[in-house]
């Protein structure tokens, strides 16, 4: 019987045996075969990337019905499945960003195992993540994403940006994991189990929910854990040095991947052992803690700093780091109200985040290979003046993405916008449309940078009138990322129906 229950349970984790097998091959790789760097780099970049997509192919090719594995340490269901395939995805494009840009070149990282190692080693890591159900895959899967993501940000070991960017992600990091692993100790000890499906039945009784001190304070550090994993306010401080300092490819990783990890452990967290059905409000008496309106507050925070530190960035990636931690707050709008269309909305709209938020960081790594050098990487603004005229597809292209992250119609961040701001309406009273007011004028606050990135391209003269001839691996992937981005923002009926099958698990 246990031998028929292993081998159940090991064909749910062939997309993670096949990561593990593709880190072995590319660690291998390095040691047994060393070609020309040419042929080298173009051996683990082609290796990685079909790692990434077997990996994705096994994910999808699983039948949706929900399953408990390993003695209910993980489960398989649609919503693991969703933040599979999403990561799967940004590890294919992070890898395939990595292979012209600038800084990987100087450095010889495209051709190096390690990095492509570590990349699928993260990706392991949000696979763990978002299928985990037990405080200790939680925790190993968080450290897995977490211990790798130091290594990526100070990976160009010779620059002092990347040194220091990964000195302050290891002591933020650090200070964030023993707080959540001391929440997690506590909700251990409030609960007597590790396992959510347990734990929520200790917290959720007939009589409505056990609150208890020592729950609340377990419940706010884990908050910062997770809180720290996606850079939301105010465990925020480290995003905008490392998105600076890391190589800029590792950066566009870091702005999707990790935060995909983050959100799915917070909804298993929080929807699974905290939530419940009959809560009438954030904090009401029905609630088995205020966590909805704790969320409620980091959300706010989150957008409203993050816009407004924006507004005087001239270095694109600290305004594309700033613009993450707004979104942030965006996402987290969806996770507070805790119904269906609220998380069927983040579902979506991190479907079409990845998209314009990748396709943004691609433009400022096909710029730097263009225009940096080693005392200037070409991030700042004023190397996209006239850009329109010296590159107009590249332009173009830019601002879609930007008018999406905005949320302008007719692109798929409006459409994402418009459900995470009517969920929260739609959940009625005031404190919820309170925050919808804040959100949408965060929204317009936003217009103003991503605006302002738009005009110095179109209307400003440029510093070097010679036209910039973008290599074609990096202008057929922005025409394919921004694909979606436009055709989401008119046709996302089937998509957004997908978005509510997904959280179908929560049982809402």
């Amino acid at each position: 019987m246990f031998t028929n229950n292993a081998q159940s349970f090991l064909g749910y984790f062939w997309p993670e045996t096949i990561l593990i097998v593709g880190i072995l091959l590319v660690l291998l790789w390095e040691v047994l075969y060393r070609p020309a760097p040419r042929a080298h780099a173009a051996a683990l970049t082609v290796g990685t990337v079909v790692g990434s997509v077997v990996a994705l192919a096994f994910v999808m090719m699983r039948r949706p019905e929900p399953a408990s594995l390993f003695g209910g340490l993980m489960v398989w269901d649609p919503f693991a499945a969703f933040f599979k395939v999403a990561a799967a995805l940004t590890t294919a494009l992070a890898v395939l960003l990595a292979w012209r840009a600038r800084e990987t070149e100087a450095m010889r990282l495209k051709g190096s195992a390690e990095f492509h190692a570590l990349l699928l080693t993260t990706t392991l890591g949000i696979y763990l993540l978002s299928s985990a159900t037990d405080l200790l895959t939680i925790f190993i899967g968080l450290e897995t994403v977490s211990m790798t993501s130091y290594v990526l940000a100070g990976y160009h070991r010779r620059d002092r940006r990347a040194s220091e960017a990964a000195l302050k992600y290891v002591i933020y990091g650090g200070v964030a994991s023993g707080a959540m692993l001391y929440g997690m100790s506590l909700m251990y000890g409030a609960t007597g189990a590790t396992k959510l499906v347990e734990m929520r039945a200790a917290v959720v009784t007939a009589a409505g929910v056990a609150m208890s001190p020592m729950l609340m304070l377990a419940a706010t550090l884990v908050i910062v854990g997770f809180a720290f994993k996606i850079a939301a306010v105010p465990f925020h401080m480290w995003c905008p040095d490392v998105y600076e300092g890391a190589p800029t490819p590792v950066t566009a990783f870091f702005s999707v991947g990790p935060k995909l990890a983050g959100f799915a452990v917070f909804v298993r967290v929080f929807y699974g052992v905290f939530y419940q059905p009959g809560a009438t409000g954030p904090g009401g008496p029905d609630a088995v803690i205020p966590w909805q309106a704790v969320l409620g507050v980091v959300s706010v925070a989150s957008m409203t700093l993050g816009n407004l530190a924006a507004l005087g960035q001239t270095n694109m990636k600290r305004l594309l780091a700033y613009s993450s931690i707004a979104h942030v707050g965006y996402v987290l709008m969806g996770l507070v109200v805790a119904t269906p269309d609220g998380l069927a909305a983040i579902v979506f709209y991190l479907v079409v985040y990845l998209a314009m938020n990748l396709g943004a960081f691609l433009v400022v790594i096909a710029m730097a290979r263009e225009v940096g050098t080693s005392d200037d990487p070409g991030e700042d603004l004023r190397h996209y003046q006239g850009l329109g005229v010296r590159a107009p597809l590249v332009a173009i292209l830019l601002a879609i993405f930007l008018f999406s992250l905005t949320g302008l119609p007719p692109l798929g961040g409006f459409v994402g916008k418009y459900y995470l701001f009517a969920s929260v309406v739609a959940k009625g009273g005031v404190w919820y449309v309170a925050l919808a007011v804040i959100g949408i004028l965060n929204s317009a606050l936003s217009l103003y940078y991503y605006a302002k990135i738009v005009r110095v391209m179109f209307l400003e003269k440029p510093l070097d009138a010679s036209p910039l001839a973008f290599a074609r691996v990096h202008t057929i992937p922005l025409v394919a990322l921004a694909t979606p981005v436009v055709v989401l923002g008119l046709y996302w009926g089937p998509p957004l129906a997908l978005a509510f099958r997904t959280v179908k698990f929560i049982g809402l």
